[in-house]
């Protein structure tokens, strides 16, 4: 197979003007959880692999697009990655910089060496030769493409900021406007009224930040929304949520999840903070939308430190129509849009993905397509989805790279030209 490989390489070296790499085994895109829970994976099986990162170190996202209060919003033992555990010092929730820590140990446990500042640009399965061509841009300047049979997609469904368009606000408003991604606390917006555009974990979170800086938040509230408290009599509202499923059908356990809600934390719905028809677990399976964890921010709203006002209207120099006909005085807005998958700029001609960037199979199939192609990081579960999808992938690629090494297909793990 390598030596099948090599000559394929050669057979497009005449217009070919950038190096090409042949990988003799997969090629990961993306360094962040995902991407090393499947290289960690593939170490154990004794699997050669390439990973392909965009930034300069792994998981950008945790280490340069999270606020300073960050924490995980799960218990540690629902988040740690395949055959490592936390640290047993670390607390119940980890904090953002004990993640990276314990991302970095991670790496260093099993010696992945990713190739940063490589920011792919297309990766195209060549049906001729049965393999996946990876280009990718390094450093900004030269191009490269990488070569080989399996190609594992791992950037995720948080890869790309989601700004939305609202009337006026980049063009108009005239103040300081910032997405979720940028922000670390609120020191710069102490005494400032702040209208926080987003009410998930993110924009609860924010706006309670906030509110600990002494800014004045406002948190736009558009859509109906489960707020759950993070832990119910000590125990973590999610570990007792995966104890209901064992036994109870999915819409009694939301029943009695939303009882004991009501019980600890009131009717939040005359605050503002109306509760969909569909149950917190059920909108979780079918839609993926994550309920938000109280972390301190209901409080807030209670007492009216954090107001919460409807969608937006439009914006002006200063100020904020809402749908309501109420304008809000500003001095900045923080988008806590969220993310979404950036796969449909760089995957070119696969199926196995849809235009939205997930792929087009629901959760537990979505992570093995054709052609040899892989998705890790998009179950939108979560790190435990990432742990329970690695496995599959590292499991699946080791068996088909052993079988064809007992037929002395492969030799060599990289062979640069």
């Amino acid at each position: 197979m390598a030596q099948n490989l090599m000559e394929h390489c050669n057979q497009y070296d005449d217009f070919l003007s950038r190096p090409c790499t042949l990988v003799n085994g997969p090629i990961i895109v993306g360094a962040g959880p995902s991407g090393l829970a499947v290289a960690a994976g593939l170490c154990q099986r004794g699997v050669p692999f390439v990973i392909l990162e965009r930034a300069d170190c792994i998981s950008s996202l945790w280490q340069r697009r999270t606020y300073d209060r960050l924490k995980l919003h799960l218990p540690k033992q629902f988040c740690q990655l395949p055959d490592l555990p936390f640290p047993d010092c670390y607390p119940e929730y980890p904090s953002k910089d004990q993640f990276v820590e314990y991302l970095e140990s991670y790496a260093a446990r099993f010696a992945i060496s990713p190739r940063f500042d490589h920011s792919v640009r297309s990766a195209k399965y060549d049906d001729a030769a049965g393999l996946w061509r990876v280009t990718a841009v390094v450093a900004g300047s030269e191009v490269v493409e990488y070569i080989g049979r399996w190609l594992v997609v791992a950037t995720g469904e948080n890869a790309e900021k989601v700004v939305p368009e609202l009337e006026g606000l980049l063009d108009e408003f005239g103040r300081d406007v910032t997405h979720v991604c940028d922000y670390k606390s609120g020191e710069r917006y102490r005494g400032k009224r702040v209208i926080v555009v987003g009410c998930g974990n993110s924009g609860m979170e924010i706006s309670l930040d906030l509110c600990d800086h002494n800014a004045s938040p406002s948190m736009v509230v558009r859509d109906s929304v489960h707020v759950l408290p993070r832990e119910v009599m000590g125990k973590s509202t999610f570990e007792l949520a995966v104890l209901l499923l064992k036994w109870l059908p999915l819409r009694v356990a939301d029943k009695v999840l939303l009882v004991l809600a009501r019980a600890v934390l009131g009717n939040v719905a005359k605050f503002g903070l109306k509760r969909p028809s569909a149950g917190p677990l059920e909108l979780k399976n079918t839609h993926g939308r994550t309920p938000v964890l109280d972390t301190g921010a209901l409080a807030k709203i209670k007492s009216g430190e954090i107001k919460v006002v409807p969608g937006i209207k439009r914006f002006s120099p200063g100020k904020a129509e809402l749908v309501n006909g109420q304008i809000l005085d500003a001095d900045a807005v923080i988008l806590a849009t969220g993310y979404r998958s950036n796969v449909p700029q760089w995957l070119q001609g696969c199926d196995f993905f849809s235009k939205d960037g997930m792929p087009t199979s629901a959760f537990p199939n979505g992570w093995k397509g054709t052609r040899g192609v892989y998705a890790v990081g998009f179950t939108r579960r979560g790190l435990s989805g990432v742990a329970s999808d690695a496995v599959r992938i590292a499991d699946d690629i080791g068996m088909a790279w052993q079988e064809e090494t007992k037929l002395g297909k492969r030799r060599s793990c990289f062979s640069p030209f």
